[in-house]
């Protein structure tokens, strides 16, 4: 079973849960994480691909009136 979460580079990851059994279906998936602005890690143990995302907030609005 793959960990929660891995450290790379220094980065948390989060595994998205789902175990891949070849390594073009994980790729898809990678993919759909990255055409929505994740960073995306794909692992490989044995004969099982994880795949690892992290979104990197770019920007925070806030909103209503700034505190006096």
């Amino acid at each position: 079973m793959a960990d929660l979460s891995k450290l790379i580079d220094g980065k948390k990851y989060m595994w998205d849960g789902e175990v891949y059994e070849s390594e073009t279906q994980a790729q898809e998936t990678k993919k759909k994480y990255e055409d929505d602005n994740f960073e995306v890690q794909l692992i490989q143990e044995e004969n099982q691909y994880f795949v690892y995302s992290r979104k990197v907030v770019k920007e925070i609005v806030l909103e209503g009136e700034p505190p006096a």
